[in-house]
């Protein structure tokens, strides 16, 4: 589940250039495109369809920047399930075909990164840059990434001109005074009205259950009667959701790093669990530069790290570094530290110098890039994409007052979050289009046994979440990363975790109970 730190705020989710995507509808007479079907018939329809149809793969557009032997290619979505044979639009695909000899050949392994508003697409990517942690699946698997509906190559979405959308200094996040609160809750009302000017005509389509409908599409036009699917962060809700709608046609699933399928979590509660989660971990973090003070000269106590963060927040506050590194651009940037181990050292090492008097490498590392249009294209309609999703897939809170108190109430010990959380969803508040019902994640009929994968302090998907999903998913086999909290554990050295999951891909074979196991290596400073 990503998040930007605050609403406006840069971060790069995909590259590329981006791509109108509707397409023209297949024939079809007036009453029976207008009449309206059962979504799940609508998808079945779609999938019969994309079956016939398969992919013509070629090389990739040049300015996709995947090259030989990644190929690429469209399969055609309905806009609207309920109306198979309506409006259409379409979906980006690539992939590099198993390494392996045909006999060890299995399929092709689905890839969802996260978001909502994350790309798939660099997922072949693992095997042209020969990722040792994935040798061994790749012999099997045709490796296939996708851009889900409204990303990246896939009819993108778009709230706010990206050039305005990247523009710094924001705001500080966490507010002085109900003047304060009032600016960004006219900011989040404008935004959401944004996304209804540029985008309107896809805001009810841009839900869970739709692009779980697309993958599922996907599968068909893959040629595949089975999904192999690995969904991390957000990709663990459709993967949830795909095993719920499409119980029977799942053959192997690996969900790492799991959002919290209960209804009542889906969405608002779910950022709320996420402020604690990420104070959590950007206390182990605090300790972990107090540790290496020697190499880092920051605080030899997480107390004194902590002040320093205090004393970097309130100059930039003051006065914006380089003109345009205000506290906003700052939380934008060391989230990631409690997101991901691999940026520990880095952010500790950029800070260390601006202790030391190096101002611009801060800058260089938090301030946005006005020169990077296809960046900044990338990142305004990553955001669009999270927040059209988050906001259509279940109801929200209205109440400013509700609101207010908990996001008061939280920040009073959470603060490093809260508030830049609060601020990036408040849009859903005033969101103009359909908010759904989120659907009641369960183990359906024919569902195999599904491996789930989670550290235990996660700051973006809290451990509670893969309990939850443990529980619905009947037969489901729990890998727990205990005392660490890098978000996507698949991705990390640690045998325990490797191993299995290289057992469950290639023979379908999963420990008899839940597995923990010891954490990754600390990084080194």
């Amino acid at each position: 589940m990503r998040r930007t730190a605050v609403l406006g705020s840069a971060g790069t989710l995909i590259a590329g250039t981006l791509i109108t995507g509707a397409i023209a509808a297949p024939a079809a007479n007036a009453e029976t495109r207008n009449s309206g079907w059962s979504e799940a018939r609508g998808a079945q329809v779609a999938a019969e369809r994309a079956a016939k149809r398969g992919i013509d793969w070629a090389d990739c557009p040049a300015d996709w920047g995947f090259a030989k032997p990644i190929q690429c290619g469209w399969v055609s979505v309905p806009l609207n399930y309920a109306r198979p044979n309506g409006k259409q639009i379409k979906i980006a695909v690539d992939r590099i075909g198993s390494t392996g000899t045909k006999a060890e050949r299995q399929g092709a392994l689905v890839y969802n990164p996260g978001g909502p508003g994350g790309s798939g697409m660099r997922f072949p990517t693992r095997v042209t840059n020969k990722n040792p942690l994935w040798a061994n699946t790749a012999k099997a698997y045709d490796f296939v990434g996708f851009d889900p509906r409204g990303v990246g190559h896939s009819t993108p979405i778009s709230c706010v001109d990206p050039q305005e959308f990247v523009k710094a200094p924001k705001a500080d996040p966490v507010p002085d005074s109900e003047a304060d609160k009032r600016a960004q809750r006219k900011l989040a009302a404008e935004y959401a009205d944004g996304c209804a000017e540029r985008s309107g005509w896809m805001l009810d389509h841009m839900t869970t259950p739709n692009t779980v409908r697309d993958l599922d599409v996907v599968r068909a036009a893959l040629g595949e009667k089975k999904l192999n699917f690995l969904g991390v962060s957000y990709g663990t809700y459709i993967g949830a959701v795909y095993a719920t709608l499409f119980p029977g046609h799942v053959r192997r699933m690996i969900v790492d790093s799991v959002v919290n399928p209960s209804r009542e979590k889906v969405w608002y509660e779910a950022n709320l669990d996420q402020d604690v989660a990420f104070q959590m971990r950007w206390n182990d973090w605090k300790a972990w530069v107090a540790k290496n003070d020697a190499t880092f000269h920051i605080g030899n106590t997480p107390e004194k790290v902590e002040q320093q963060w205090l004393k970097l927040r309130a100059t930039a506050k003051k006065t914006p570094l380089g003109g345009v590194v205000g506290p906003a651009e700052l939380i934008s940037y060391f989230q990631s530290a409690p997101y991901y181990d691999s940026s520990w050292a880095p952010i500790a090492q950029t800070w260390s110098k601006y202790i030391a008097g190096d101002t611009q490498a801060l800058v260089d590392a938090a301030a946005p890039d006005l020169s990077d249009t296809a960046g900044n294209i990338a990142s305004e309609n990553g955001n669009a994409v999270y927040t059209a999703v988050e906001c259509a897939d279940a109801k929200w809170p209205t109440s400013w007052k509700k609101w207010d108190r908990d996001n008061t109430r939280l920040h009073k010990d959470h603060p490093f979050m809260t508030w830049a959380n609060a601020w990036m969803n408040l849009p859903c508040a005033t969101w103009s289009s359909k908010q759904q019902t989120p659907v009641n994640v369960k183990t359906g009929k024919g569902l195999p046994q599904v491996l789930i994968v989670q550290s235990t302090r996660d700051a973006a998907t809290p451990f509670d979440g893969a309990v939850e999903l443990h529980k619905r998913l009947k037969g489901s086999r729990l890998i727990i990363e205990k005392d660490a909290g890098s978000h996507g554990v698949t991705s990390l050295v640690n045998p325990c975790i490797n191993e299995r999951v290289d057992a469950y891909l290639l023979s379908g074979k999963l420990d008899s109970s839940d597995v923990t196991c010891t954490p990754h290596a600390t990084p080194k400073p």
